[in-house]
Formats: C-alpha cells, structure tokens, sequence
C-alpha cells in the first residue's frame, strides 16, 4: 500500500476513506510515472477541530481547512512555471516516506455539498492535490497554479470524474 491511513473520525468509514486515499495517491503517482512501490503517504483523516489545530500550529492560521499537507523534503521550485523534480527513493525496495496529508471530513462534506458533487469525487481531489504538494506542487503563483490544477484535472479525467475548475466547460 502507499498509504498508510490513520482515521480519527468515524464518519469517514461511510466514504470509504482508506480506497479513495490510496486509489488517488496511486492515479497520482502513476500519471507522474513515479513507482508507487517505492512510496509511501501518512494519512490523517481528522475532523474540523483537529485540522484546526494543525493549521495553527504548523501554518499560524487559527481555522479549519480541507486538506494539509507536510512534505517530506523540499522539492519546490525556484521558477514560476517549472517542474519539481521526481523524488528518487533512496534503497530499492524499501518504501520511502513522501509526507503526510491531513483531510478535514467537516470541511470536505460542507464543500462537496455546497458545489453540488459526490463526497468521493470531493475527497479524491483533494487527496490529489495533497499528493502533488507532497512531491513539490504548489499553487501560489499563478503558472505554479496552471501546472497543479492542470495535472489534477488530467488525474481526475482518468479517474472518470469531472473537472472541478470547470476548465471543461469553458472550451
């Protein structure tokens, strides 16, 4: 498995948390061509009030979120625009740690609701896109965004599951 799955919260047991978090780490891993064998992702799938204290402890923001993620090494880039580089596991065979995500349950119900789509459809976004941060993704500047948002909507297609930036729509 690539991840390993901690569930705080009861409720996702329903959504079938722990498929949905590997099945997306693995879309996302393989649409990179990064060996998911040898990777592997802590997963915390917590409440409001826990990804709330992570957010102020690791981030100075006193709210909850969606989701948070912590990577294992840098792996950003210097140029807006450009390509983080593959991570490269260190010894063949031997599962090395990408970092972690935390999901927030209260704030991925109220956002799924709130845009009218599946819960799953939700949550498997977001595990993409705390996979993509993991291995060095961001979305701070605006062709950083491009890429990001990009290659989740290329993940998501494969996946069967519609745009959530409603790039689809706007031709």
């Amino acid at each position: 498995m690539l991840t390993d799955t901690l569930i705080e919260d009861d409720r996702w047991l329903a959504v079938g948390f722990e498929d949905l978090a590997e099945a997306a780490a693995q879309a996302t891993l393989a649409h990179l061509s990064i060996a998911a064998l040898d990777f592997e992702v802590a997963v915390l799938a917590c409440d409001d009030a826990r990804i709330a204290a992570l957010n102020a402890d690791f981030r100075d923001k006193d709210k909850a979120t969606n989701v948070l993620s912590w990577p294992s090494e840098e792996r950003g880039v210097v140029r807006d625009g450009d390509t983080p580089e593959r991570p490269e596991p260190s010894f063949p065979g031997v599962p090395e740690e990408l970092g972690d995500i935390a999901i927030s349950y209260d704030t991925c119900a109220r956002e799924a609701h709130e845009a009218g789509k599946p819960m799953a459809d939700h949550v498997t976004h977001l595990m993409i896109h705390g996979v993509l941060h993991l291995l060095g993704y961001d979305h701070i500047r605006d062709k950083d965004a491009t890429l990001m948002e990009g290659i989740e909507v290329e993940i998501l297609g494969k996946l069967g599951l519609a745009d959530p930036y409603g790039w689809d729509s706007q031709g």
